[in-house]
């Protein structure tokens, strides 16, 4: 690679250069090279600190450091590891090797993956893309030589080259005298330039080997250093900005991202009006928020998770514009509200749009799947684990796909009732007959149907299948409750999971909402109706000490007979408010307007075609008694005991008559979990913004990382005790 150490030790000795480096590609986890051990010899400094005399040389690969840059903001360093195989990379091209390297046509180089193998760099273009998902925009990488003291940030690169080719022009083998620590400017006061180099808006000033300069030649520059010069003060200290070469760390193979063990995809609803088709810039917003969390809370782990947005939509025509042409200017901004929430589930009721939308997502999925897995090869042979977070509607195609649940079953399914009805009821000679006749010609076309799918795969009720086990499904501000009551499913008596989605398909279900989303139901009184009484569980806040365990939570009881009008002492909360959130207020009825239209909008569009109008209309007109019951939430964290309980308010029910007190079954696992509702949100603003709040909440980024960890954390603890 030609990457050589730019000093020799005291002995005189020359620095070892690692040529020959070894640059095998390589398609795991985000590597893009294998290096030799030859190639990088450590940095050994007696007495841990710079030898004593060095001698300036090239710049080693370990003292190069790439950057990025996304959104037009500051530089960011690409992690040791990253930064030495961009540089190899680099070197290899022939672009800053020694003069043997650059001899000929530069050698073909492959991509170096970085940024935990979800970006590559292009050396030759200078450019880094997304591995998982396009991007129209490319993000720029630089290579840093020379560095601005204090922020660490590189020079341009042209000005950067040709200040280290001046450096090295100049001062090539002479010997430095100053102790390792750069990062203390010493005054320069009375000392002249020894070298000058003029660029085209700047020059650098040398006042000795490793003190250089910066001056802008800007006019009101010049006018300050004179000024500043006259008063006493030094050229350099006036206004010059003291250059660093090399980058204040050196890089190091060892300074690597830690080994992927659980991914999580992460499934955006239909319309993306509301979110602007962003579901790459929430998933980044969720990911970086996650490593915020990361760092806190789970920095022991020797694993890491990784969150890959699944842009499915964008490849679907669907209906064009036609619906943005149609919808009326007053009120536009609940209209577009409407239009991405209810607009998806007409869409996904509709016979024309539903196929194409389920298989958009399940084969998006599985491209996903496989090709982290050709890149990561370790993942599956190590027990990788792979979660699902979806967001809206996003939750019930999910869900269709992992049960293979299509309405063409469902209708044969009446078809049969309506047949074995018919059987059980007296009929005339004539219909006995005419139904002979059908049952033998139903048989005869299901017989051509099974030969014609020996001969050719049918795509219609074909079962979409997942080529990965879901180990959690987390859905958000999601609608799947009421899609699957209006297909039939009601309340049994099994406090078990596999009563809407088996164990077998997907280990745990979590269903995460905020208190005002138009768009959320609860999933816990369909499996035991009881839970409609039940306050769902309070997520607890990021910065909560030592808050309890979710599965050791006592269930809060509801009161459906008396509405509390104030926030009491004894229901406020003692830890410590999020910036995020603000306290947890008692909820009132007089925001819930807003949150039933939505509401409103989601039934009647999810019941199109299926004739319950009137069961709808029942319900809504019942809705000032049912809403606190069935879509109400708790009123405060799960962390109150007894007595918090009783200050919901709920009465003494005798045992007998009830059940609510002492339930004759409880679930195996609790499933609702809402979010914390603050006490300056305002309830009609909050339930326009709350269906799209789900993605930089710390809050969810813990809770999601609590239940992903959750092994990893019990094995760790588990390791600790055996060697105590």
């Amino acid at each position: 690679s030609g990457a050589s150490l730019r000093y020799s030790t005291g002995t005189g000795g020359e620095g070892s250069e690692g040529e020959g480096a070894g640059l095998a590609s390589s398609e795991s986890g985000g590597s893009g090279f294998s290096l030799a051990a030859a190639a990088l010899p450590e940095r050994r400094r007696p007495g841990g600190g710079r030898p004593r005399y060095e001698v300036v040389r090239e710049l080693g690969a370990e003292e190069v450091r790439w950057f990025y840059r996304e959104d037009r903001k500051t530089w960011k360093p690409f992690i040791g590891y990253d930064s030495l195989r961009i540089e190899l990379a680099y070197r290899a091209l022939g672009a800053g090797g020694p003069a043997e390297a650059r001899e000929g046509e530069a050698a073909a180089v492959e991509p170096v993956c970085v940024r935990s193998g979800l970006y590559e760099v292009d050396v030759a273009s200078a450019e880094s893309y997304p591995v998982y998902w396009n991007q129209t925009e490319k993000i720029p990488v630089m290579r840093g030589q020379w560095f601005i003291d204090g922020t660490w940030q590189p020079l341009e690169e042209e000005e950067s080259n040709l200040i280290e080719q001046e450096h090295l022009n100049r001062f090539k083998g002479q010997q430095l005298q100053e102790s390792f620590d750069m990062e203390v400017s010493k005054p320069v006061d009375g000392k002249e330039a020894i070298h000058s180099l003029k660029l085209s808006r700047n020059h650098v000033d040398w006042h000795s080997v490793d003190e250089v300069y910066l001056y802008s030649d800007a006019t009101t520059s010049k006018i300050a250093r004179t000024v500043t010069q006259k008063l006493g003060f030094s050229k350099a200290s006036s206004s010059g900005t003291r250059l660093h070469r090399g980058y204040v760390e050196e890089a190091t193979l060892e300074d690597k991202p830690p080994q992927t063990s659980h991914i999580v995809f992460v499934v955006h609803g239909i319309g993306q009006k509301m979110d602007q088709g962003r579901i790459i810039k929430n998933t980044a917003m969720m990911r970086d928020t996650a490593r915020k969390v990361e760092e806190k809370y789970f920095s022991n782990l020797a694993t890491h998770v990784e969150f890959l947005p699944v842009e499915w939509r964008s490849k679907l025509t669907l209906d064009g514009d036609t619906v943005d042409s149609i919808t009326p200017d007053k009120v536009r901004g609940l209209r577009d509200m409407l239009n991405s929430s209810a607009m998806d589930i007409m869409y996904y009721t509709s016979p024309l749009y539903r196929d194409e939308l389920v298989k958009g997502l399940q084969q998006e999925l599985n491209r996903l799947y496989t090709l982290f897995c050709s890149r990561n090869p370790e993942f599956e042979e190590k027990g990788g684990k792979v979660s699902i977070v979806s967001h809206s509607l996003g939750c019930v195609i999910t869900y269709d796909i992992m049960t293979g649940w299509n309405p063409v079953r469902l209708y044969e399914q009446l078809l049969q009732k309506e047949e074995e009805e018919l059987e059980d009821r007296w009929m005339s000679y004539e219909e006995q007959r005419l139904l002979e006749e059908l049952y033998i010609t139903k048989q005869r076309l299901r017989e051509i149907e099974e030969r014609l799918h020996g001969l050719k795969a049918s795509t219609i009720s074909k079962t979409p299948v997942l080529k990965f086990k879901v180990e959690n499904f987390f859905c958000m501000g999601s609608p799947l409750a009421v899609f699957l009551a209006l297909r039939g499913i009601r309340p049994g008596n099994s406090g078990s999971q596999d009563h809407i989605l088996p164990r077998r398909i997907c280990n745990r279900l979590l269903n995460i909402f905020h208190p005002t989303d138009p768009v959320a139901y609860r999933l816990e009184p369909l499996i035991l109706k009881h839970y409609s009484n039940i306050s769902p569980v309070q997520i607890h806040w990021y910065n909560t000490a030592n808050p309890l365990p979710y599965e050791h939570m006592k269930p809060n009881f509801l009161n459906p007979t008396k509405e509390p009008t104030s926030v009491t002492d004894s229901e406020s909360v003692s830890t410590v408010p999020s910036p995020t959130t603000s306290p947890v207020m008692v909820r009132r009825h007089y925001g819930e307007s807003i949150t039933n239209i939505g509401k409103a909008s989601i039934l009647g569009a999810a019941s199109i075609g299926k004739g319950l109008g009137g069961m709808l209309f029942s319900r809504f007109g019942r809705s000032s008694t049912t809403t606190p019951q069935t879509l109400e939430t708790g009123k405060e964290g799960a962390e109150g005991d007894d007595k918090k309980a009783t200050t919901v308010g709920t009465p003494p029910f005798p045992q007998s008559s009830s059940g609510f007190l002492e339930p004759p079954v409880e679930l195996e696992h609790r499933i609702d979990f809402e979010l914390r509702e603050g006490l300056v949100e305002s309830r009609y603003w909050s339930a326009v913004t709350s269906h799209t709040a789900y993605w930089s909440s710390l809050d969810i980024a813990l809770f999601l990382l609590t239940f992903m960890y959750k092994h990893d954390q019990e094995d760790t603890d588990k390791s600790n005790l055996d060697a105590i």
